[in-house]
């Protein structure tokens, strides 16, 4: 709010919206910091600017916005709304000054972001790679997990997330999409040779992924009309992506595993993708910010890089 004001100060001559801007940071300041005094000493301006200025904003509009004593600065019921309003507008407008002073600068800084362990390690890690290669001056602070971490608790500035968004109050940009396939080890290209119906899997032992909500219970289509609904009886149950695909890979049957996670086992043979005219539900993958919260030069630019980054990725993968 003082930078922003800064700004406004140097053009006392100014009309129109700054001019209400500037009232409005004024009040603000004085709710605050409770009296008029403290708010000129913030603002670095004199005291009987910021009173005149406030008195003008309640004289035009015919009501008492504070409660004036020798002690102290209080809103009436209408100031308390009226702050609460100008509070998030003072924010917003100073979030835009700081983006677009911030739009010609070099990314710089720590950048603290989460990610689910599978796409972390296999996607993310490359990118932080990539990223502080180019940009010297930042660092990363990354948590990969499974657990949906809660953003501002955690002072997180960019969340990826895998799957199907159930965040709200959150701003979101979708950088890519996944594919989940139905894979198995070579050592069973003979007994699912003949598969053409998803409820022939049944037949062998299915490793279950306990990291997903519906481990059991999957739905193929082909084609517009055609579905069916599978649940299966699995041999195994594994709480984490890497490790039903390592048991997968020893052969210990079958399972259901996203693109990104076994793309090179199914380049080099490791795995064989079964049913391919069959399909599986795809899962978009989404950059997620803080609600309203100024997006600095480093979250911008890793966003475009990983974008960059799964555009590749899903173009080599088709």
């Amino acid at each position: 709010m003082q930078s922003m004001l800064k700004t406004y100060n140097q053009n006392e001559t100014g009309l129109g919206t700054f001019s209400n801007l500037r009232r409005l940071t004024y009040f603000a300041t004085v709710v605050e910091t409770g009296s008029f005094t403290a708010a000129a000493e913030r603002l670095g301006i004199t005291k009987a600017v910021v009173s005149q200025q406030v008195a003008r904003l309640e004289r035009e509009f015919k009501t008492s916005l504070l409660v004036r004593t020798t002690r102290s600065v209080r809103t009436t019921e209408v100031g308390q709304a009226f702050y609460l309003r100008c509070a998030r507008i003072l924010r917003e407008a100073e979030e835009a000054f700081d983006e677009l002073g911030d739009a010609s600068q070099e990314p710089t800084g720590t950048l603290r972001l989460t990610a689910p362990f599978d796409y972390g390690v296999g996607v993310v890690v490359p990118a932080i790679a990539a990223f502080t290669q180019r940009y010297p001056g930042c660092k990363v602070d990354a948590v990969f997990s499974d657990q949906t971490l809660d953003m501002m608790s955690g002072n997180i500035e960019l969340a990826i997330r895998v799957g199907w968004l159930a965040e709200t109050g959150q701003q979101a940009r979708k950088i890519g999409a996944f594919q989940q396939l139905l894979v198995a080890a070579p050592s069973l290209v003979a007994q699912v040779a003949g598969f053409a119906q998803p409820q022939e899997i049944g037949k062998l032992p299915f490793v279950a992924n306990t990291a997903l909500r519906e481990h059991l219970r999957w739905t193929f289509s082909r084609g517009e009309h055609e579905r069916q609904t599978v649940t299966l009886q699995a041999s195994i149950f594994l709480d984490a992506t890497l490790a039903v695909r390592e048991a997968v890979c020893q052969g210990a049957g079958l399972s259901v595993l996203p693109d990104y996670v076994i793309a090179d086992d199914l380049a080099n043979g490791r795995l064989i993708q079964v049913l391919p005219q069959w399909r599986l539900p795809s899962g978009g993958i989404h950059a997620v910010f803080p609600a309203a919260r100024f997006r600095p030069a480093k979250v911008r630019a890793f966003v475009e890089l990983l974008a960059n980054s799964e555009q590749q990725r899903q173009t080599v993968t088709r």
